[in-house]
């Protein structure tokens, strides 16, 4: 299948700039490829059986990259996919009825992949010409879902394991009877040390009886299956023998296809923070995540420090606690609390004025490690994720993430310190986080507003406030003292800039409308919708 054609999946609540910024991912443009969108609602026609409708959400912004091969099985990489794993895909859509096709599945921004497999089997299906067997598809979705649920209390790694190979001997042993599944399942678990609940494991059987009933032929899955059991078994068990790994990779490598579209392709123009998984390549994950962490500081929610350096990292582990506020190890950090002899009894026999600082920059840390981002649904962890992409662009310095986010023009007009910009990032991710969580139900509309979006109404009073712009005088947050009120005022307008495009909403023409007539809302109601 040389000459098959290469289909891209684009999302379709993607902006434009998004788009564009996967397809240079993707390394193509329109004219090499068959592009087709992707709407929220096609995900609901393959998902909603299996997934509940709030974690669907209602934007679709998972693309995907496929091209059908004649042989070596099917080979998967992602990238900014958190729940799936190149593995889950590979052996679930084996289960489609996909024998060989190369697939690369990502989005511009981290989100969990549910959807993922939903673009690519419309990809591949249009690039291949066959139409895949419905009730495969149906059970492929299925096993996907089962996986990644499972993966949630045993690890990626394991769920995928214990999956792919009870599947394996299901088909290549044509066992149907439900006790002899169900032995296969608990056998695999025990051998390996997995626990796996009564629950979890009525499910996993359920799958396998289905499967069972399809009649699959063990030959045309037993490359896929076996290449993701060697990758999975190599990296969940503690004996992992990664020499062996490096020399499957070597002994592959000079057979590589140079048209194959699952290399050469370059995480970095998705931003700095991207972890990718492999196929081809099992040590990509663990390398990338390192990578990844070392960006951003901490191994914990990399959402939250949304690619803040080490130092950064530093600064919010001091703010949650008094000591470690004081043993920061930044020079930041140190000249807070200099004036007294040593660091830790500094907090406690400094000044007043000294005291209330130490009292309240904790307060505040404190009240924003509260925000639970593992709480959002699939659609409102979509909308952190790119604000997460704005912030380490715009406050952070990182060009690309702010190009991803505004576009391959956008430049960040203020230049800020590695530890105040970790900070900025923190506090706004933090407002945005506790709008997600909490809604706008209590939001009650004023005359006074702005926007036609109700988070952006939300949103803009407590951005003046932690900028220092509100009518009432409020003083910036104390991250913030050493930055010009004009620098203040222009992070301000780029932050709104960015949320109004993420809403679909632009106030170009509000500004000029409200100056001239004073009658703000009115001008509201002329503000377009993108």
């Amino acid at each position: 299948m040389a000459d098959a054609v290469k289909v891209v999946t684009l999302g379709a609540d993607l902006t434009e700039d998004q788009k564009n910024t996967m397809m240079r991912y993707f390394q193509v443009d329109a004219n090499q490829v068959q592009i087709l969108t992707i709407t929220n609602q096609d995900e609901r026609d393959h998902l909603s059986a299996y997934v509940p409708l709030e974690q669907i959400g209602t934007r679709t912004v998972s693309c995907a990259y496929v091209k059908p091969t004649s042989s070596g099985g099917i080979k998967v990489r992602t990238a900014n996919l958190n729940w799936v794993t190149c593995n889950m895909i590979a052996t679930t859509l084996s289960t489609s009825g996909v024998s060989n096709c190369e697939v690369v599945a990502a989005c511009p921004f981290e989100v969990s992949g549910t959807g993922a497999l939903t673009g690519i089997l419309m990809a591949y299906e249009t690039a291949s010409g066959e139409q895949l067997d419905e009730t495969k598809k149906e059970i492929a979705t299925e096993e996907l879902v089962v996986t990644g649920n499972l993966a949630q209390d045993v690890g990626q790694d394991d769920a995928t394991y214990i999956v792919n190979e009870a599947k394996k001997q299901v088909v290549q042993n044509n066992i149907q009877n439900a006790d002899e599944i169900y032995n296969v399942v608990v056998n695999i678990a025990e051998q390996n040390n997995m626990q796996v609940d009564s629950a979890q494991l009525d499910k996993i059987v359920s799958l396998l009886e289905q499967i069972a009933q399809q009649n699959y032929n063990y030959d045309d899955m037993k490359e896929t299956l076996e290449n993701v059991e060697e990758n999975v078994s190599g990296e969940a068990e503690i004996g992992n023998d990664g020499a062996e790994e490096t020399e499957n990779t070597e002994e592959e490598a000079p057979a590589e296809d140079p048209d194959s579209i699952v290399s050469g392709l370059d995480e970095s123009i998705l931003g700095s923070d991207v972890i990718a998984s492999s196929t081809e390549d099992p040590t990509l994950e663990e390398e990338t995540r390192q990578e990844a962490e070392t960006a951003e500081g901490t191994t914990e929610i990399p959402e939250a420090s949304a690619d803040g350096t080490q130092e950064g990292t530093e600064n919010i582990e001091g703010t949650t606690e008094i000591p470690e506020a004081s043993a920061d190890g930044t020079q930041e950090g140190t000249e807070n609390i200099e004036g007294t002899t040593e660091i830790p009894e500094a907090s406690a026999d400094g000044t007043q004025e000294g005291a209330e600082e130490i009292v309240e920059t904790p307060a505040e840390g404190t009240e924003e490690e509260t925000v639970d981002i593992t709480l959002l649904d699939e659609e409102a962890k979509a909308l952190y994720d790119q604000a997460a992409v704005f912030c380490a662009g715009e406050y952070e310095g990182d060009t690309a993430s702010l190009q991803t986010a505004m576009g391959t023009d956008a430049v960040a007009a203020v230049v800020l310190d590695t530890e105040t910009g970790s900070q900025l990032t923190d506090k706004v991710l933090n407002i945005y986080a506790e709008l997600l969580l909490e809604g706008t139900d209590s939001y009650v509309p004023a005359d006074t507003d702005v926007y036609l979006t109700t988070e952006l109404n939300m949103l803009s009073p407590k951005l003046k406030t932690l900028f220092g712009l509100s009518e009432d005088g409020t003083e910036a947050d104390e991250i913030l003292a050493n930055v010009s009120a004009e620098d203040r005022q222009t992070l301000y307008e780029d932050t709104m800039k960015f949320f109004e495009k993420l809403y679909g909403e632009t106030t170009e023409t509000l500004d000029t409308q409200a100056d001239a007539s004073g009658e703000g809302m009115a001008a509201a109601e002329e503000v377009p919708v993108q």
